[in-house]
């Protein structure tokens, strides 16, 4: 009986050191779990301006282009600090609540999501903007009054035409030009935000102007960004 006990409780013990010896081989040699690797993000895929506006509303997209339209300069008409890029196949407006102060020419990829904005097709609740050097001058596309539509916009164009009528005071968003070359009238809209002087624009006038094709609701336009966009033509 004695002994009986006694291997008892020796063989406790013995068994105790197997199970650690057991597990110690189970693990690595630091004693440790190896923990999982870190996940990284995968770099987004870059497509054209042109192929992006193909797409369903909705879909996020990246694409890349030369800045066409400085940060802020329309924000007293969109109520927003956006941008606009062109590529060689198109251009979009960007919608971001700062001011990122990017400047004409300036090249940018950005990834945001494809939505409508009182007709104009934009890019919307952006996830990243990634400026990366200068790009092309983008030169305006010359097009009749009547030719600016779906198939201009976002690009930057250049008309030249007669305003037919009186300038109209849209303040604080802006003011609103109507020219015509005889193909078609086509609004002009001048954000206050821009800085442009239209004082010295009356109807009857023929001006060259270049500018972002737009569309607010029904109404096309091409609208200025700096001073120079407007030229009275002799």
């Amino acid at each position: 009986m004695i002994y009986r006990n006694n291997s008892r409780r020796f063989l406790l013990p013995a068994l105790l050191l197997a199970l650690a010896v057991i597990s110690n081989l189970a693990l690595p040699a630091t004693g440790k779990a190896t923990p999982p690797a870190a996940l990284t993000s995968p770099i987004p895929v870059t497509i054209s301006i042109a192929e992006a506006r193909s797409l369903p509303l909705g879909t996020v997209v990246t694409v890349d282009g030369s800045v066409t339209v400085p940060s802020g300069a329309f924000s007293s008409s969109t109520g927003d600090q956006g941008f606009a890029i062109q590529d060689h196949t198109g251009g979009i407006y960007v919608r971001v609540a700062d001011n990122l102060g990017l400047e004409l020419r300036r090249q940018v990829r950005v990834t945001g999501q494809l939505a409508y904005s009182f007709g104009l097709l934009i890019l919307t609740n952006v996830t990243d903007v990634k400026a990366h050097g200068s790009g092309p001058k983008v030169q305006p596309l010359p097009v009749a009054t009547g030719a600016v539509g779906e198939a201009t916009e976002g690009k930057l164009v250049r008309i030249t035409g007669t305003i037919t009528q009186p300038i109209f005071n849209d303040l604080p968003f802006g003011f609103i030009i109507v020219i015509n070359d005889g193909s078609g009238e086509v609004n002009s809209f001048v954000s206050a935000s821009t800085g442009i002087d239209v004082s010295g624009l009356s109807q009857g006038q023929t001006i060259e102007l270049t500018g972002f094709s737009g569309q607010f609701d029904a109404h096309f336009e091409v609208d200025p960004r700096v001073q120079d966009d407007i030229k009275i033509v002799p």
